[in-house]
């Protein structure tokens, strides 16, 4: 499955673990499986084992409850790493999609 890029991934680079972060943010009010994660960051499972556990021993992901045998996570949003890391990311996405505004609205004027 191919991942379209977002603005975030087009500013810093299209890695496993940047794709993981991206979709943690976009949709940190939710809880997913690992597979689910791997699946919807359009990477590999065993690529996201790789550094899954630095995830979970620096608390930037947290459990949140098991399902059958799936353990559910989410980005913990008490973390001062993952704090400062929305911070960055809510700006990058604020400015570049002004800036794809102002380009738009420029377009929209010279055409008329």
């Amino acid at each position: 499955m191919e991942v379209k890029k977002s603005i975030f991934l087009r500013t810093f680079g299209d890695t496993p673990i940047l794709r993981v972060l991206d979709f943690l943010a976009t949709y940190s009010m939710y809880d997913y499986s690992m597979t689910d994660i791997a699946n919807n960051a359009g990477i590999g499972y065993t690529t996201l084992k790789l550094f899954w556990k630095d995830f979970t021993d620096k608390s930037i992901v947290i459990q949140t409850r098991t399902v059958g045998k799936a353990k559910m996570y989410r980005l913990n949003k008490d973390n001062i790493i993952v704090m400062d890391f929305l911070k960055l990311y809510n700006t990058i996405i604020e400015k570049e999609t002004d800036k794809i505004m102002a380009k738009e609205k420029y377009i929209t004027i010279n055409a008329e």
